[in-house]
């Protein structure tokens, strides 16, 4: 709780640093907040206490204290990697006042306790994100980007309304604690409507993940917002969806897991065979990672199937959400320096191997990372998915994952090619990258190859 108080006292000096002139200072003060935050939330993690807030409607317990260190670590690797984006923003203060708020939103989705807090973290997360993505003003594209966007959330929005308002209706509380002792005591006399609710909820969740048929959003939204934009909805927002569907449909909903659980399967297997194959088809870099993201939504969203059957699932998804946010900083950060001064096309990245060997370097381990090949995180975040799914009935669905991997891995390899095996069409200038920028670029590689070497020291930290 207190890393999320932390954050917020953030949110707000950013907005008076205009007013008392310390604009200048706000970088630094806003990554010293952040480990300052996730320092008080290890601590947390140390206690192994839930400490209830607010008539319990927020509790960090060891799932949220988690994925709220994952998003942390996230955040705190973005920030240095936009540094240069806030440097040539005329309206920086506002920038990083509308981040550090999304991010209090993000944090609030991994400890809600009430349906009315879901809906605020959502919202909160939501809202800086639709100005962030529209934030190029004269850019069309990113004014597209962000009125899709607005549009979509809206819609979502309502949905979820819709289906809290009628699990309300029949259980008489927002209470998540109290939801699932109604659906304990009341299991063979559930009201229809109260159906309707859950199927309500699990659509406008899945709206918020972009997972298909409810991805239409995605391609367009990636493409046209700031890249940087794009690699913060990729990660954080993403990490802190998913840490929201896992407390529902886990804890809350799992009384009536056979309801959702068909209907959910369907999602997956819809979004596997979409997504890869729209990937494979694509030549802009960043419309190919929206629809990527939607295959690795799939595969997250396989973990939610496998959690009705074993807590495993649990340290699944946190090493999964790690290793897919880890990656993705890599891959959007290289974009970002490579496309710079050009269009985000595959051929922009044609013979980096030999403009930049480091950036292709660190661009070859994300992809293989994204795509699932050994011996980087991506395998082994995959690998513990299907090891949690294996004794389910959803064998069909991993036999699906992994035909649908292989076309994976052709598109990804495709950005590998044109970096080593195509020349650049003219003659130009070596690509020049912040050291910050660099540094985190380089790091994170690294952290993607540690952690797939040694995965089992990870998923050991998150067993619970």
């Amino acid at each position: 709780m207190k890393g999320l108080l932390i954050i917020s006292g953030l949110g707000i000096i950013a907005m008076l640093a205009e007013i008392f002139k310390f604009k200048k200072a706000l970088f630094p003060i806003v990554l010293i907040g952040i480990i300052a935050a996730y320092a008080v939330n290890f601590m947390e993690w140390q206690t192994s206490t839930s400490i209830s807030y607010f008539d319990n409607m927020i509790s960090f317990d060891k799932i949220g204290i988690a994925f709220s260190g994952v998003i942390l670590v996230t955040a705190f690797l973005w920030f240095i990697l936009a540094n240069d984006y806030f440097e040539d923003s005329t309206n920086v203060v506002d920038h990083f006042a509308l981040v550090l708020f999304a991010l209090v939103g993000a944090v609030m989705l991994t400890a809600y306790r009430n349906m009315t807090t879901l809906f605020l973290g959502i919202e909160i997360m939501s809202i800086p994100l639709y100005v962030l993505a529209a934030s190029k003003k004269d850019n069309i594209k990113s004014n597209e980007a962000g009125f899709k966007y607005l549009i979509m959330g809206s819609f979502a929005s309502g949905f979820l309304l819709f289906g809290m308002a009628l699990v309300y209706g029949a259980s008489g509380s927002f209470d998540l604690s109290v939801i699932q002792s109604y659906i304990t005591n009341n299991s063979a006399n559930l009201p229809s409507f109260f159906y309707v609710g859950i199927v309500l909820i699990l659509i406008a969740m899945c709206f918020k993940v972009s997972a298909a048929p409810f991805h239409f959003w995605a391609p367009d939204v990636y493409e046209g917002s700031p890249t940087l934009i794009t690699a913060l909805m990729s990660t954080i927002v993403k990490t802190a969806a998913f840490a929201a569907i896992l407390r529902l449909f886990m804890i809350t909903f799992s009384g009536v897991s056979e309801l959702w659980t068909l209907i959910l399967a369907s999602i997956v297997a819809l979004s596997l065979i979409v997504a890869n194959f729209t990937a494979a088809m694509q030549s802009n870099v960043k419309r190919m990672l929206a629809y990527s993201s939607i295959s690795h939504a799939a595969f997250m969203l396989m973990v939610i199937l496998a959690n009705v059957r074993s807590n495993l699932s649990v340290s699944a998804i946190i090493y999964y959400s790690l290793a897919y946010s880890i990656g993705s900083i890599v891959a959007f950060g290289v974009l970002y320096n490579v496309a710079k001064n050009k269009n985000e096309d595959i051929s922009s990245f044609n013979g980096l191997g030999k403009k930049n060997p480091i950036l292709a370097f660190c661009m070859t381990v994300a992809m293989l990372s994204l795509a699932g090949i050994p011996i980087t995180s991506g395998f082994f975040a995959k690998y513990f998915v299907f090891a949690a799914l294996i004794g389910t009935g959803y064998k069909w669905l991993l036999i699906l994952a992994v035909l649908t991997s292989a076309i994976g891995v052709y598109y990804y390899l495709k950005v590998i090619i044109a970096m080593y095996f195509k020349s650049a069409e003219s003659v130009e200038e070596q690509i020049i990258v912040e050291k910050s920028q660099s540094t985190v670029i380089i790091l994170s590689t690294i952290v993607t190859l540690i952690i797939g070497i040694i995965p089992n020291v990870v998923i050991d930290i998150f067993s619970f």
